[in-house]
């Protein structure tokens, strides 16, 4: 039976269209997803929308129309965005649904019945934009530590027990050292919490759009412990037979991996672990948060106009290559530079020169010299075939490594190390050289260069899945010999195969243009 796998992106707040940050999140799941799938995991993959709160209503009054009306057109702009990144999701879900609204009530209960909440007076400063409270030492020229705007507010609420599992928290840390990714934001985490935890307003009573509290109409759910419970909603839970699946809640969570932005860091691993711990469920096993894109050296802003549209993007640079792009140029955990020229070199550089022209030369060359039969691996390789060979049976131990602790760009940095060691092995040989001299021998390089080439579009299609079945349709894989049992020496390319004309998958790139949308 196959082991399973649960993982979830932020729901993405509906205030405005998706740009290159909701890209980048869900594209990072969307290769572990694929990656897992293809090493033999049942995976479920959870994105959606998170639709409630004061900048939602606020946002629809402005437009003149009901909250649900404004969501229902935005949230499907993010719903669109799945197709035109070809993310692979299981679920969207929307926290409007009913399934969410009842999961939402029922957590609440439990809260509330195990005395983790009480009714209070809240007075402080408060950002509509960040949905959150911020303390005096917090707040600086009127705003808040993100740069939004605060206003002091005082009303009735509901307040949740945070300072209660400061030391639980803390202990949980302890003994989950890979609870929270990077290291360095995992710090950042113990530090806040070390630092003390307040008791934390949990329902609103100035505004409407929300879930109501049980009990208690004229509040509504604090917006966060609405949003984080989505991924409870979406495991099934509660799995009571009217609103969920007992079956698959036991069968998904705890989530194998939350991915967020690092400025959502502290509900994910802070209030979330707390609240399930009050809720006695299980908590994920574990967050990670990555960093912030900027465009040509600048903070992204409207105010700017250099906002980052991925279908932009995505139009002018080509879908797998922008996929690649995001996920090779920095460190997953960093911040990281988008621009024009790192684009093009990444395009022209690795994807044309390297892995593309390793493509095209080898097979245009056993299409003309083996009259487009796959030859036949050597019998009795020589210790250069040997080695080749060998360095792409490591690869998949050492990205599924990789993968696990989200090194992304490490990941394909080894690939690509396999692919220039393929083109020193090209060099070396000098197939081209060998039809005269050695036409035996020539065929057997070939067979090892195609065969490289197979284990590396296979471990690729994770990132570049369009691309990688276009070199493995080429090269005569079976499509369903394209998973992970049939590489790192378990498999080998059959010889005897008749390939097409090759055609060139990674063209070079030419033109210079706008990606500002």
């Amino acid at each position: 039976m196959a082991q399973n796998y649960y993982i979830t992106t932020p729901i993405y707040y509906v205030n405005d269209k998706p740009h290159i940050g909701h890209a980048y999140t869900t594209l990072a799941c969307d290769v572990l997803a694929r990656f897992k799938r293809l090493d033999g995991f049942d995976v479920t993959f959870l994105t959606g929308t998170d639709e409630h709160g004061q900048k939602v209503e606020i946002a629809a009054q402005d437009k003149a129309v009901s909250p649900q009306s404004f969501t229902d057109e935005v949230s499907q702009n993010f719903r669109d965005l799945t197709g035109q990144m070809n993310f692979s999701n299981d679920d969207f879900i929307r926290t409007t649904e009913p399934r969410h609204k009842l999961a939402c009530q029922e957590i609440w209960r439990r809260l509330q019945e195990r005395g983790h909440i009480r009714l209070g007076n809240y007075a402080g400063w408060y950002s509509v934009r960040d949905e959150a409270f911020f303390t005096e030492t917090e707040v600086v020229d009127g705003k808040a530590p993100t740069g939004a705007p605060v206003e002091w507010l005082e009303e009735p609420s509901y307040f949740f027990n945070l300072s209660h599992w400061q030391q639980p928290l803390l202990d949980f840390y302890a003994e989950n050292p890979d609870f929270v990714g990077p290291e360095s934001r995992f710090n950042e985490v113990k530090s806040f919490v070390k630092g003390g935890l307040r008791d934390l307003s949990v329902s609103r009573a100035s505004f409407k759009w929300g879930i109501p509290v049980p009990g208690d109409p004229d509040h509504v759910m604090y917006v966060w412990l609405d949003a984080l419970t989505n991924y409870l909603t979406a495991s099934g839970w509660p799995g009571d037979g009217a609103s969920g699946d007992q079956k698959k809640y036991e069968t998904l969570w705890p989530a194998d991996l939350h991915m967020v932005g690092k400025d959502i860091l502290r509900f994910h691993a802070v209030y979330w672990p707390a609240f399930l711990m009050a809720a006695e469920l299980p908590l994920p096993k574990r967050v990670y948060a990555h960093g912030w894109w900027t465009n040509e050296g600048q903070k992204i802003s409207k105010s700017l106009g250099n906002v980052i549209d991925p279908n932009v993007l995505t139009a002018q640079y080509g879908l797998d290559q922008t996929r690649y792009f995001l996920m090779r140029e920095v460190p997953f955990g960093n911040d990281g530079d988008f621009s024009a020229t790192a684009m093009v070199h990444r395009m022209n550089g690795d994807l044309a020169n390297d892995f593309g022209n390793l493509c095209q030369r080898v097979l245009s060359m056993i299409f003309k010299n083996c009259d487009a039969v796959m030859p036949a691996l050597p019998e009795q390789p020589s210790a250069i075939d040997t080695e080749l060979m060998a360095a792409a049976d490591r690869l998949l131990n050492q990205v599924r490594d990789m993968l696990d602790r989200q090194a992304f760009n490490e990941a394909l940095r080894c690939i690509w190390q396999v692919v220039a060691d393929a083109n020193r092995y090209v060099d070396t040989t000098a197939p081209w050289a060998l039809k005269k001299t050695d036409p035996k021998r020539m065929a057997e390089v070939l067979a090892v260069l195609a065969e490289t080439i197979r284990q590396v579009a296979i471990l690729v299609q994770p990132v570049m899945p369009q691309s990688a079945a276009l070199v493995l349709d080429q090269l005569g894989v079976d499509s369903a010999a394209r998973d992970f049992r049939f590489i790192a020496g378990q498999q080998r390319l059959s010889a005897g195969n008749v390939i097409e004309k090759p055609v060139p998958v990674f063209p070079r790139y030419q033109e210079e243009g706008s990606v500002d949308g």
